[in-house]
């Protein structure tokens, strides 16, 4: 692939520099018409040690304005960094809707350079490229724009490149050891670079490989290459707007209704008795304590996310779960509507930002299923959104499973005469009042339809490593128990 590219190509400067003054219009005109229409953009740039991505760069945002834009220069994770999935820094740094992101190097480094210094290979090279395609399919689905331009160089000019600056003082400390290693191993570097391309190129995100022994041709290649696309972006999100409205999908009335059976067979009869209850939450509790402390010497996360219908008593679940453990390794995050900021992200980046780091545990009082759940129908999200969400949580939660986070997933089931029950008995106690609200009583009336979303949301997210585990609900002692016992098991199980 990249053994028989011309990288002769030259563009004489009167040529280039009428070029460059008409990309720079169209490049500027084009940052204001995403911003306007809340296009993300990003733009990786890739390549050799010395092809001049950082030339580059300056060159293409110089004609930006400069509030719209943001660039990453992305090197070695920092220790911080490595207590997290590997993509978890690089989802932080995804844009809001109308900014620009530019990266100099980007995840794609994992699977070149980790992977030539024998840091990266088998089943967990796989695993990497199986993480990025998700990634940037997930943040394409979601309307990102994404540029992905290699700059490419022979060895012999790399070579010719670090003389010159290493000729210099005011230069020399610019070629590094590693960019001689990479030198070095050139061949290395091209091989692991050719598969990289191979693997993570796709139509929602292709490569575009520069030829950059001439300054000139790159830039005028790179400014082409993003003015396409984000003419293309410009265009479908202004066909999307000017299509007519669909009539809005009724899964009931048109005989789509998702038949499974996981909650027809679940027995909420099961209840313990209160000396049961003691003695088994006792011991669960002290397991846990101890587990707490293995997970931490280990560097394990854990991830708990808690699902359920209203009044199922996640908050009593939750904080029996958490009563005997040290503070300072967990963490509960209740999920509420998302404020302005996280709306102008992708829907899982909230998500992302609290994931735990190695070692520790991350609660969560719902969940990134809300979008499977009550933005479904209460109709917050398109349909064609909360489908692909089965596919984009999957994605998610593989990569905490890559990483080798535990996933638990917990539904919090009760029938509806018990939420009734439930309902009243909070209405009546003036201390429970405030557990109680009008929302409750609206989601109630759709429970039909919350039903069919839950059974769905079982069937396509329940996998091997992030299952779902429902949890009968109607005894209040036996689904702590069980939660507590569900959570020692799989902690047990994954240290061994």
């Amino acid at each position: 692939m990249l053994k028989n590219i011309d990288l002769t190509r030259e563009v004489p400067k009167p040529e280039y520099k009428r070029l460059k003054a008409e990309a720079d219009l169209k490049l500027a005109a084009l940052q204001r018409k995403s911003k306007a229409l809340g296009i993300p953009i990003v733009v990786v740039f890739e390549g050799w040690s010395a092809a001049g991505k950082g030339t580059l760069i300056n060159e293409m945002i110089l004609p930006l304005d400069p509030r719209g834009f943001s660039v990453y220069s992305t090197r070695d994770p920092t220790e911080e960094d490595t207590f997290y999935p590997f993509l978890w820094r690089f989802w932080k740094r995804t844009p809001t809707r109308g900014r620009l992101a530019i990266f100099d190097r980007s995840w794609n480094r994992r699977v070149v350079a980790d992977r030539v210094a024998g840091l990266m290979k088998g089943e967990g090279l796989r695993q990497a490229f199986d993480d990025i395609r998700s990634f940037e399919r997930q943040l394409s689905d979601e309307g990102v724009v994404i540029v992905k331009c290699f700059l490419h160089i022979s060895k012999s000019e790399q070579r010719r490149r670090f003389e010159a600056l290493r000729t210099s003082p005011a230069t020399a400390w610019r070629v590094t050891k590693e960019d001689l290693w990479q030198h070095e191993r050139y061949n290395e570097y091209l091989g692991a670079t050719e598969h990289m391309l191979t693997e993570t190129d796709a139509d929602y995100a292709p490569w575009t490989i520069v030829e950059a022994h001439d300054r000139r041709f790159a830039t005028l290649k790179i400014f082409n290459t993003v003015i396409n696309a984000l003419e293309r972006g410009v265009a479908a999100v202004e066909r999307k707007a000017e299509a007519p409205a669909l009539p809005a999908h009724d899964p009931v009335s048109a005989g789509n209704i998702f038949k499974t059976s996981a909650l027809d067979h679940v027995d909420l009869s099961k209840s313990l008795t209160a000396e049961a209850y003691a003695a088994r939450l006792k011991k669960a509790q002290a397991e846990l304590r101890e587990l707490e402390h293995e997970i931490y010497l280990r560097r394990v996360p854990v991830v708990i996310a808690y699902e359920g219908w209203d009044a199922a008593g996640k908050g009593g679940n939750i904080r029996r779960l958490t009563q005997n453990l040290d503070p300072r390794g967990y963490e509960v995050v209740p999920v509420a509507a998302p404020n302005d900021i996280e709306k102008a992200h992708h829907y899982l980046w909230r998500f992302w930002a609290q994931m735990p780091k190695a070692g520790h545990i991350t609660i969560f009082d719902r969940t990134w299923y809300g979008r499977v759940l009550v933005e479904r129908v209460e109709g917050f999200c398109t349909e064609a959104q909360w489908r692909r969400a089965y596919r984009e949580i999957n994605g998610m939660e593989q990569h905490l499973a890559h990483f080798g986070a535990v996933v638990l997933k917990f539904w919090l089931h009760i029938d509806p005469d018990e939420q009734l029950r439930r309902f009243q008995e909070r209405e009546g106690m003036s201390h429970k009042q405030w557990k109680i609200t009008d929302e409750d009583w609206r989601n109630r009336e759709k429970i039909g339809q919350y039903r069919e979303a839950v059974e769905e949301m079982l069937y396509r997210t329940s996998t091997l490593y992030a299952p779902w585990t429902i949890v009968e609900s109607n005894c209040k002692r036996h689904a702590r128990v069980k939660v507590l016992e569900t959570v020692c098991k799989a902690i047990r199980k994954r240290i061994g």
